[in-house]
């Protein structure tokens, strides 16, 4: 399974002074990771790749503390990043064993979920609010279907593993 994660909140980008990839995440934001990495914790996960931007490594810190794995950054997660490039990625880590987390913005996400769509895989590609994850179910080495979990549903999902 790939866990697509939006990164959580970090503030507003045109109060931030400096450049757009240090912008860090807003008090909100931390707790949002921190529902992030509860939620994702007992999946089986072995990789967790982010885009280079401090928001999304932020993001899912507190599920790599968890898990003790490090975290990979991506320039194919990156903000602007090019589809083939991200859809690419993907298509790798589909025919890789175990779980993988990847963090990344609101303009990779939805490209990626247009170009599944596109090939016929159930999502629906207007659907990613910050801390939002898409859990994209692999079979026979491709995406086959893809469920969304709202920042909002994260919590009764959380309850439910517990």
């Amino acid at each position: 399974m790939l866990h697509l994660v939006r990164h959580a909140s970090a503030g507003d980008r045109h109060a931030w002074r400096g450049d757009d990839h240090a912008r860090p995440l807003d008090s909100a934001g931390h707790a949002q990771a921190e529902a992030i990495a509860s939620a994702l914790a007992a999946a089986p996960v072995r990789r967790i790749l982010s885009s280079p931007s401090v928001r999304c490594i932020q993001t899912i810190e507190p599920l790599a503390a968890k898990l003790g794995l490090d975290i990979e950054t991506s320039a194919e997660l990156a903000e602007g990043a090019d589809g083939w490039r991200t859809e690419a990625l993907l298509e790798r880590l589909c025919g890789v064993a175990g779980d993988s987390v990847l963090c990344s913005h609101g303009d990779v996400i939805p490209e990626v979920l247009w170009r599944l769509s596109y090939r016929g895989v159930e999502v629906n590609p207007t659907r990613c609010k910050k801390a939002s994850i898409w859990e994209l179910h692999v079979r026979d080495g491709a995406v086959s279907h893809g469920i969304y979990w709202s920042p909002r549903s994260l919590g009764a999902r959380v309850e439910g593993l517990t």
